[in-house]
């Protein structure tokens, strides 16, 4: 009897580390589901501005067991934002309800699909989160990505700890300086080195190793 392929849903998956995220779990025998803002292009739709969107999602898809589940989906607004006249009160509120929030119903819509049954181990949760969320990491600037990656991070950490009894394993990771259109093309590495960097570690996430905060390639990095 063939063995069942696993299943990894991708948020965020149309384009970036998402889409090279994708790319890198089919080729490693995963049926992805991929989703953008609009869906479309083989993509489901999921738009974390919309409160009910991931529930929505989570219903169309009832039945289905998750393997993974990639927080991917992410904003990065503030990038140039000045401290004396920018970060405007929607900014704050758009930025924190996909890097935030987003992620946080996104994981409780897909609890049930990742819940281990009689026959299986629980599936697992990734946060792609930042560098820039550590307290380490404080150059100044880009208060609003840097707010919402810290939160990211601490939200990781605190499910890690509700979910390790039930089965479920998440960890958070620096996805790099990826060469992206967030991150440019002056970046240290490309989206392909990062999904395949990021894929290992996904492999190598475990109820052991649940509440983690890696790099890309495999270093734990400071909270």
């Amino acid at each position: 009897m063939t063995a069942k392929s696993p299943t990894a849903l991708i948020t965020g998956a149309s384009r970036g580390i998402g889409a090279a995220i994708a790319q890198e779990l089919t080729a490693q025998g995963y049926e992805v589901i991929g989703t953008s803002t609009k869906g479309g292009n083989g993509l489901l739709p999921l738009d974390l501005l919309d409160p009910n969107g991931p529930a929505a999602l989570a219903k169309s898809l009832s039945g289905r067991t998750i393997d993974l589940l990639v927080c991917n989906a992410g904003l990065y607004l503030d990038k140039d934002q000045s401290l004396a006249d920018g970060y405007p009160s929607e900014m704050w509120a758009t930025e924190f309800a996909v890097n935030v929030t987003g992620v946080f119903l996104t994981v409780q819509a897909f609890l049930p699909a990742l819940k281990p049954t009689h026959d299986k181990t629980g599936g697992k949760i990734a946060i792609i989160s930042s560098q820039m969320a550590s307290h380490t990491r404080a150059p100044g600037g880009s208060y609003i990505y840097r707010a919402s990656k810290a939160a990211a991070l601490n939200l990781g950490r605190n499910l890690a700890t509700d979910l390790k009894s039930e089965g479920v394993a998440v960890g958070i990771y620096h996805p790099g300086w990826v060469q992206t259109d967030m991150g440019g093309m002056e970046a240290e590495i490309s989206a392909e080195q990062s999904a395949k960097g990021l894929s290992d570690r996904f492999a190598a996430l475990s109820l052991t190793t649940t509440g983690c905060f890696e790099t890309w390639d495999g270093r734990a990095h400071a909270y």
